[in-house]
C-alpha cells in the first residue's frame, strides 16, 4: 500500500500545495492529501488534536503551534507572499502605484474587503496608521475564514479587494491591479510544521525537503510567491 501523508493548510497556499503535492506523488508514489481552510480554523483543528501529519500556515501561527506542543521541532519556511489589490474584471483600475495613491483609492472606493488572515491584519493596521480606519469601517467587508476576498470582488459585492497575490491571481472575474506599494507592502512567510500526532515524521520531513528544494522554485514563482 502506498504511503499516505495528510495535511491541513490556510487558503493562501492551497493552489501551490496542490501542485507541489502532485509533483511529489509523481516522484515518489506517496499519496498526499492536503485540506485547505481558513488559517484560523486550520490552527484550531490542529490544536483540537485532529490527526494530521503536517500543517502549513503563516510562520507566526506555526510558531504558536510549536510553543503549544502541537507541532514538533523547528518550523520549515517555504515561501514569501506579498499582498495585492484587485478589482472586478473590466472595472476601472485606480492608481495604486504609491502609498498616497493607494490611500486615495481606498478612500474613493464605495466598498472594500480584506481577509481574516495575515493580510487582513496588516490592512487594518495600515488604515489605522493612515488615520482612516473609522471612516472605512461602515463600508468594509471582512471575508469570512475560507472565503476568498476575490470572490466578493468578482460578484460585485465589493469594489476593491486586498489579499495575498497567490489567492487573487488565479481567480476568474477579477483583475489584479498591483501589489501594495513601498512601505505599505507586507510580506507573509508561509511555513510548515510536522504535527505532534503524526506517526510518520521521517516521511513528512522528506516531503518538506522536496517542497523546499531548488527544483520547485519556479512552481512557487508561478503562484506569485518567492522561495523563503
Amino acid at each position: 500500500m502506498s504511503q499516505r501523508i495528510t495535511g491541513i493548510s490556510s487558503m493562501a497556499t492551497r493552489a501551490l500545495l496542490a501542485d507541489l503535492a502532485r509533483a511529489y506523488e509523481q516522484q515518489t508514489g506517496a499519496l498526499v492529501t492536503i485540506e485547505s481552510v481558513g488559517g484560523v480554523d486550520a490552527a484550531k483543528r490542529v490544536q483540537a488534536g485532529e490527526a494530521f501529519d503536517v500543517v502549513f500556515l503563516a510562520s507566526d501561527a506555526i510558531d504558536r503551534l510549536i510553543a503549544s506542543g502541537h507541532v514538533l521541532g523547528d518550523r520549515i519556511d517555504l515561501v514569501r507572499s506579498p499582498v495585492a489589490v484587485a478589482v472586478r474584471k473590466g472595472a476601472r483600475r485606480p492608481d495604486v502605484s504609491t502609498e498616497a495613491a493607494l490611500r486615495a483609492a481606498v478612500l474613493a472606493a464605495p466598498r472594500i474587503s480584506y481577509s481574516t488572515g495575515p493580510s487582513g491584519v496588516h490592512l487594518q493596521r495600515l488604515f489605522e496608521r493612515w488615520d482612516i480606519a473609522a471612516e472605512l469601517a461602515p463600508r468594509t467587508v471582512q471575508a469570512p475564514p475560507g472565503v476568498p476576498v476575490g470572490s466578493l470582488v468578482a460578484r460585485g459585492d465589493v469594489d476593491l479587494g486586498f489579499q495575498q497575490l497567490s489567492e487573487l491571481m488565479h481567480l476568474e472575474g477579477v483583475d489584479v491591479i498591483g501589489g501594495l506599494p513601498g512601505d505599505a507592502q507586507f510580506i507573509t512567510t508561509f511555513a510548515a510544521g510536522v504535527c505532534a500526532r503524526s506517526t510518520q515524521t521521517s516521511a513528512v520531513q522528506a516531503m518538506l525537503a522536496f517542497m523546499n528544494s531548488p527544483q520547485v522554485a519556479e512552481v512557487k514563482r508561478r503562484h506569485g510567491m518567492e522561495p523563503a
